[in-house]
């Protein structure tokens, strides 16, 4: 009975001690403090998120393709900016833009890298981009993976885009955590809005624009000959719409790699030539639609030997047909922005779930620049609780030398238990507040001398 009064007599001074701490941290003078500070949060001390680039609303196609990104030069860029001490950057690049994310201390480093890595200028590049910085640039990858920035409204094809440019930036060693919760909230805020809203109801793509663009303009179109060149994604989806809305038989495919071409022709019950036939296919052809994706032209006037009504459709960005093809009276050349300007019925109804839409982005984006303010403050969290623990260690080794028999084990749970509340009652009220509190932040680590701690620990 003596032993259990002398242990909880040396007990409670310490349980006490920690728990008029816990108390301090809830009293009305210390929330009062918590509510005075910091409107204008940099990201960090040294490093602002920012977002470069550029896309079809300033830069024409041509501009555009200056500034395209092959897979190579991504890793290129990637490689880069690790030799400069960037620690996360994310490219993003599609026919309708090209954009970097990443932490620096100005924008011109992740400028400079994609400058140097395309046929673009620095000097082309500040005629049409737009820099963002911290929240503004975190909200804009929302809008952009959301389809709300796409050239065709709610066209959700960006956000595997978006995906394909994290899973190359974690390869390469650049996507910190900011990084991965950012792109997992705009995946999150990708699919509610697809599954919950109807703004991507209806065909209203690229590939779709192009096929409604053919059965406008040309007569019987189901008895003429069509040529598909290249068939990657856009090529693939063209021929999907080619076959659905054109009830047409005659439509022939090339591709560089014949087997991929064969893949698709053999969903579809297609004809499939060679790449050296294209000279000859193209002779035959009413209709040519390109969508090769390649660095360069594929396609020039040398090609073309035509004695009748021609049109192509080039969906490539940069321009994979030649400008040379318009000198050719027979042949109408419809490049990729002036298909994404048709408007139709679909898309105005799809302007209707715009503020449903935003209200599901201002909801994960709201809950992920929440957990953005209280990271800057777990590192005090984290040297409040190393210092608790050090006060503690301290005087449980004191006890065990002035009492015989004390139980150490059963002082070490209660404590950690107290400790576990005091920091945990911080790191919540962190959470609730919308002014973060720097100056009790400054309080709490001078109380505890938290920054020599940290100095000599």
């Amino acid at each position: 009975m003596a032993r259990k009064n002398s242990e909880a007599t040396l007990i409670v001074p310490l349980a006490l001690f920690l728990s008029l701490l816990w108390t301090y941290f809830c009293t009305p003078v210390y929330m009062e403090k918590l509510t005075v500070f910091m409107k204008d949060y940099h990201i960090s001390k040294h490093q602002s998120f920012f977002c470069v680039g550029l896309n079809y609303q300033k830069a024409d196609a041509a501009t555009r393709g200056l500034f395209s990104l092959q897979e190579h030069q991504v890793v290129e860029i990637l490689a880069t900016a690790k030799t400069v001490g960037l620690d996360a950057l994310m490219v993003v690049s599609t026919c309708n833009r090209t954009e970097l994310y990443g932490f620096a201390q100005d924008p011109f480093t992740l400028i400079s890298l994609l400058c140097d890595t395309t046929h673009g200028s620095i000097e082309a590049f500040q005629e049409v981009a737009y820099i963002h910085k911290n929240k503004e640039a975190i909200h804009h990858l929302f809008c952009v993976g959301t389809g709300l920035d796409s050239q065709i409204l709610g066209d959700f094809e960006i956000i595997a885009q978006i995906k394909k440019g994290f899973t190359t930036a974690k390869k390469a060693g650049l996507a910190n955590p900011f990084m991965e919760r950012l792109t997992n909230a705009v995946i999150q805020a990708s699919k509610r809005i697809k599954n919950e809203t109807d703004i991507s109801t209806g065909a209203t793509s690229v590939a779709f624009a192009s096929v409604q663009y053919i059965l406008k303009q040309v007569a019987d179109v189901s008895d003429k000959n069509i040529l598909l060149f290249g068939t990657g994604k856009i090529g693939r989806n063209t021929c999907e719409n080619l076959v659905k809305h054109t009830k047409n038989s005659h439509i022939t495919l090339i591709n560089r790699t014949k087997d991929t071409a064969e893949k698709v022709a053999g969903k579809f019950n297609l004809l499939v030539k060679d790449y050296g036939d294209l000279p000859a296919e193209i002779r035959k052809s009413d209709v040519l639609v390109v969508a090769t994706g390649a660095s360069k032209p594929t396609v020039s006037k040398a090609l073309i030997h035509h004695n009748r009504p021609l049109l192509i459709l080039d969906l490539s960005i940069p321009q994979n047909v030649d400008s040379d093809v318009q000198e050719l009276e027979n042949v109408t050349l419809v490049h990729l922005d002036e298909l994404s300007q048709i408007t139709d019925y679909t898309l105005e109804k799809r302007r209707a779930h715009i503020p449903a839409a935003k209200a599901i982005i201002a909801h994960i984006e709201g809950e992920f620049n929440a957990w953005l303010e209280t990271r800057k403050f777990s590192p005090v969290i984290k040297a409040l609780k190393n210092k608790l623990q050090l006060m503690q260690a301290e005087e449980l080794d004191f006890m065990q030398k002035k009492t015989n028999g004390f139980d150490t084990a059963t002082a070490q749970q209660l404590t950690d238990r107290m400790i576990q509340k005091i920091t945990k009652q911080f790191a919540e009220h962190l959470k609730e507040v919308q002014d973060q509190p720097e100056e009790s932040v400054a309080l709490i680590e001078a109380v505890f001398q938290l920054k020599e701690t940290a100095t000599h620990g």
